[in-house]
């Protein structure tokens, strides 16, 4: 049999759709029903079919501008057809300085330096890295223990996993490495539960830092990496004031802290970074997502100017950080991310978030009472609904969730386990609000 004849027709049938491994998907599952999506623009994604589905995930959590707009498109266009390519190992091109500036101008205190990379697991591992390099340039070798959080996700790469503390990510992959411990996670339901941004209980469980550094030795550590808000494990706000006192154990310890801001960044919480809306300034920030609208691929690293400035030294002609990857400030995706900070600044979207979060908050709030619902969560412009599990199935009351949101109700929902995780595009409006939580989600509710 020729395995390559009819190669050129394709239909949506399962036996068409099996060469694609999927991940973080039940691919037996999907291939069965699949969810299948044509295009999007806006707010709206369309099924094959041309059926609107109201897109309140942003994508993964990056479509933030919205689907398809204009100006990144034609970003995108433009560029591709004036340069495809640029390596910026030893050469460079205009675009990727320009959106640094943009960023080092957009990002608070003196994070005035990007370094790109592809994606948020990248952006996680690049700043481990350049935390660890960071103490050896500064003659501090032995700082190379990394302290992550449990219930923290740095994307999939091996140093992400590592200082991650989501089990299913961490179990299949044997040692991963070395050095690395974790802070606990600052969830409580019973402390927390229905609260609308910071819960006043939790502050206190950053002091388990200081337990650390006594087990360990301050001497040994090099970097403490956090989600300002953890967005993939079911958006677990912080505790007021628990960000302000990392940053003061840090600093009393010489120890770097990193906010992973893949999430949070650009808008989420209604500033341009997390960083800003917490008053609270780390040595690094990795972004990803919303920096091109999730148009194009692309992450990277803010860096503080003592960071940068602890590798300028020797001989001119060496490389400085032996780091970097093929795609970094990729000239197609700096174009779309000048462009989609464009429409950010043109179009007030951080305000605009910051304005809508207590609409936000009180419509997510009216789903409490309702069937299956055990706890809420808001910030900015996300929120999370835990659901009650059924009995011997964790996981499937959320899967059917999100299965029969996108068939039956036209709405697209992330989900954890059985934690919804909420996220629109800023450009989301008052009624689509009230869309998604006064029709599709009560009814999707009674139905699951």
């Amino acid at each position: 049999m020729n395995k390559h004849a009819g190669a050129a027709q394709w239909d949506p049938s399962p036996n068409n759709l099996e060469p694609f491994w999927m991940g973080f998907t039940p691919n037996r599952a999907f291939k069965k029903k699949p969810r299948l999506i044509a295009r999007a623009k806006d707010m709206h994604y369309y099924d094959m079919t041309g059926r609107p589905v109201l897109d309140a995930t942003a994508g993964l959590w990056c479509s933030n501008a919205g689907h398809c707009r204009d100006r990144i498109v034609e970003a995108i266009q433009k560029q591709a057809g004036e340069l495809d390519f640029a390596p910026t190992f030893q050469f460079g091109h205009p675009k990727v300085f320009e959106l640094s500036s943009r960023l080092a101008n957009l990002a608070p205190g003196d994070l005035n330096y990007a370094f790109f990379c592809n994606s948020g697991s990248e952006a996680a591992d690049t700043a481990l890295k350049i935390a660890l390099a960071y103490h050896r340039a500064k003659g501090q070798a032995s700082r190379t223990r990394l302290i992550g959080r449990e219930r923290g996700y740095h994307g999939v790469n091996f140093g992400g996993i590592s200082v991650g503390g989501m089990v299913a990510n961490r179990k299949f992959f044997g040692t991963m490495l070395a050095g690395v411990d974790h802070l606990p996670h600052t969830y409580n339901r019973a402390e927390q539960a229905f609260t609308k941004g910071e819960p006043t209980w939790g502050a206190h469980l950053a002091d388990e830092l200081e337990r650390l550094v006594a087990l360990h030795d301050a001497s040994t550590i090099a970097a403490v990496i956090v989600e300002p808000m953890a967005g993939s494990t079911g958006v677990l706000p912080p505790p007021v004031g628990y960000l302000k006192k990392l940053r003061e154990i840090c600093d009393k310890h010489g120890i770097l802290l990193i906010f992973d801001e893949v999430i949070t960044g650009f808008g989420r919480l209604g500033y341009p970074f997390a960083a800003e809306r917490f008053g609270v300034i780390p040595d690094m920030i990795t972004f990803a997502k919303g920096v091109t609208s999730g148009a194009i691929p692309m992450g990277g690293v803010m860096a503080r100017q003592h960071i940068y400035d602890a590798f300028m030294s020797g001989p001119d002609h060496m490389i400085e950080l032996f780091h970097g990857y093929t795609y970094s400030g990729h000239p197609i995706a700096a174009a779309a991310g000048v462009a989609t900070l464009e429409v950010y600044k043109e179009e007030g979207l951080f305000e605009r978030a910051l304005k809508l979060e207590d609409k936000w908050a009180d419509a997510a709030m009216t789903l409490k009472g309702k069937p299956h619902v055990a706890d809420i969560r808001t910030m900015g412009l996300v929120a999370a609904i835990d659901l009650n599990s059924i009995d011997g199935s964790p996981g499937k009351r959320g899967y059917d969730a999100m299965e029969k949101g996108f068939h039956d109700f036209g709405i697209m929902l992330r989900i954890t386990g059985d934690t919804i995780a909420l996220s629109p595009p800023l450009i989301i409006k008052e009624e689509q609000i009230g869309e998604i939580f006064e029709d599709k989600l009560p009814k999707l509710l009674a139905a699951i």
